[in-house]
């Protein structure tokens, strides 16, 4: 009788339905494939409650994915969801060793991510990703998460769960940056860029803002924009209201490899998001070459070419000051490493495999 693999349970909202979807949380996609890498014995399988639309299971990467389409089920419904979850954690349980469980965010992935582990002792462990440390999660009271079953993703996610729910989170760990998807030095021909979902956290109306204050100062800048949301049209008009339509180039939602390439050719990265827990876009610019400006401040450390400000008109000045500067330093800088990232996660649950 052939042994079980062990194997590692995901539990996610989303999931990328193919391997050609690079823009569905490229962070998760990278994390996941960093555990291939480091430990190739480990199988992993991986639930996703709402994203994909659709039931049927598939492989990404040799990885086992089971969606369930969970938009069908709404309110007083959401409860055949998690018993249809909670049905195939028990195939999964029956067929297989299991490892452990990971839950991305703390909300209803959590809640069945603990009860599970809790009632067939095994190891669960909540990834905090953000949003989900903030005071109007209603999880929280539902899962009474205990410190050592919390992973924050960074410091300021760590310090706004225990100012919102008096619970400090047991580990931090953040996500990395993937070096093999960065191709080698580009001409620098962008002065700034910012790339993420339009959405009103993200602030974009400042980042036109801030373009607009810089060409009072500053001639003929390149500016670019990638991304796609329900704030697109705002922001459109906000450039018109600044004429600014032969300043910034909209590109929409572009591959995340081609996102990547754009930092590359990029001289500042622009991060306007009024709250971040650790942004992956911040982090990949760094190792892009590129500096970052942002309000948010993740770690406790500081980090080489990331500026931290606390206005408009500081990040405007910071933006003033980096390219006035013609000998600005665009040295690769890699705060974290998703192997790294993969490494960590794996020895709290003693699961320390060596690569081959």
């Amino acid at each position: 009788m052939n042994k079980k693999k062990d194997t590692l349970i995901i539990l996610s909202p989303g999931f990328p339905e193919s391997e050609s979807e690079t823009t569905c949380l490229p962070a998760q996609q990278d994390f996941i494939t960093a555990l291939n890498n480091r430990f190739p014995h480990l199988k992993i399988i991986i639930l996703s409650f709402i994203y994909p639309f659709k039931t049927r299971q598939y492989l990404w990467q040799n990885n086992i994915v089971i969606p369930f389409n969970g938009s069908k089920y709404r309110k007083l419904l959401r409860g055949i969801l998690w018993f249809k979850v909670w049905r195939r954690l028990r195939k999964i349980k029956r067929e297989e060793s299991i490892t452990g469980i990971i839950s991305f965010w703390l909300g209803e992935c959590a809640l069945i991510g603990k009860q599970f582990a809790e009632k067939n002792n095994l190891f669960h462990y909540c990834w905090m990703l953000g949003q989900d440390a903030r005071s109007n999660n209603a999880y929280v009271k539902r899962i009474k998460p205990k410190p050592e079953e919390l992973i924050a993703i960074s410091d300021s996610v760590r310090a706004e769960y225990f100012r919102n729910y008096s619970t400090l989170p047991g580990h931090i760990i953040p996500i990395g940056i993937d070096p093999c998807k960065f191709s080698e030095y580009q001409n620098r021909d962008i002065d700034i860029l910012a790339a993420g979902s339009l959405i009103a956290l993200k602030q974009y109306e400042i980042f036109v803002e801030v373009v607009a204050a810089l060409t009072q100062r500053l001639k003929n800048l390149h500016v670019a924009l990638c991304g796609k949301g329900p704030e697109e049209v705002n922001i459109v008009r906000k450039i018109v209201e600044h004429d600014l339509r032969g300043t910034i180039l909209l590109h929409g939602e572009k591959p995340h490899r081609e996102v990547l390439k754009l930092m590359q050719q990029s001289k500042i990265f622009l991060h306007t998001s009024l709250y971040e827990g650790l942004s992956a876009v911040c982090i990949e610019a760094l190792y892009a070459g590129a500096h970052v400006i942002s309000f948010c401040k993740a770690m406790n450390e500081e980090i080489d070419h990331w500026h931290i400000v606390n206005t408009k008109e500081e990040m405007t000045a910071k933006a003033i000051e980096l390219l006035s500067n013609t000998r600005l330093n665009h040295e690769r800088v890699a705060p974290f490493l998703m192997n790294n990232s993969a490494v960590m996660m794996m020895k709290l649950f003693n699961y320390t495999e060596s690569a081959t």
